[in-house]
């Protein structure tokens, strides 16, 4: 696993924090204000919001770092066979931002050879911030959080976003997996890593993510003690598919791709 040195640690993370709060600076005004909504081609809605960010984010990168690749929802990738690669997801929830529900955030991650060493979840509407290093820890607003210790499915409290986000086959596979843990719950974006990262749900499956909506969160998750995959186990990075499984302890995890598994 990539790593960074404390001095690497400390730089990145003040750069990032920076950033992130010019975005909140940015978002959070206009939330739950009028804006016009467009759709992408794939349906999804985006706004002048998420633009505005992703551009600000962007261009503090490449001033600051201008051999550093870029991975953004808005505007594509630049350089992601540089050594370091910054992800950003401006809105990860626009759905919720737009329709004034307080669960969307800003995602950053730092990547070094393909693999993410640094995250960052920002909630501007709930002012709560986790930010990851790998091998180290995972804060929120600057107090350390750890993952729970729940080792068993039936005990375990588990999330996805939305059943629309399944296939058939793949929501025949979570249906089967979620009704076997002590609760399903359904909604948060990435919200649920956080909430996991800090210890109060145990899971969350997800398909259909792209890249810059994992990436930020596998560091979070990591680093508090959690494990975060693919459904057949595989690290996350740059060429992952968009199927994901999150758990609190290793366990828990290898419950979940146990049952995760095609008959």
């Amino acid at each position: 696993m990539e790593s960074l040195s404390a001095a690497e640690r400390k730089e990145f993370e003040a750069f990032a924090v920076a950033i992130a709060d010019n975005a909140r600076a940015l978002s959070l005004p206009r939330f739950r204000r009028p804006v016009d909504v467009t759709l992408k081609g794939d349906m999804s809605p985006v706004t002048a919001v998420d633009r505005g960010v992703e551009s600000m984010l962007r261009d503090r990168i490449e001033h600051a770092w201008p051999s550093h690749g870029l991975l953004g929802e808005e505007y594509g990738a630049t350089r992601t066979d540089a050594e370091f690669v910054w992800s950003i997801d401006p809105i990860d929830g626009t759905r919720s931002f737009i329709s004034g529900w307080p669960l969307w955030g800003t995602l950053l991650a730092l990547l070094r050879n393909g693999q993410p060493v640094l995250g960052l979840l920002d909630m501007p509407a709930l002012d709560e911030r986790w930010i990851g290093h790998v091998g180290v820890g995972t804060t929120m607003n600057g107090a350390r959080c750890v993952a729970s210790t729940c080792e068993r499915l039936d005990a375990a409290t588990l999330y996805t976003t939305t059943p629309d986000m399944f296939t058939p086959d793949e929501w025949q596979r979570f249906d089967r997996t979620s009704r076997a843990a002590y609760t399903r719950r359904f909604g948060g974006d990435c919200y649920g890593y956080g909430m996991l990262a800090s210890g109060h749900i145990d899971a969350v499956i997800e398909a259909n993510l792209m890249p810059y909506d994992y990436l930020a969160i596998a560091p979070v998750v990591q680093a508090a003690g959690g494990v975060i995959t693919d459904w057949e186990g595989r690290a996350l990075g740059l060429d992952s598919g968009g199927r994901v499984v999150a758990a609190a302890t290793p366990a828990l995890h290898a419950a979940l791709i146990e049952s995760l598994a095609k008959d």
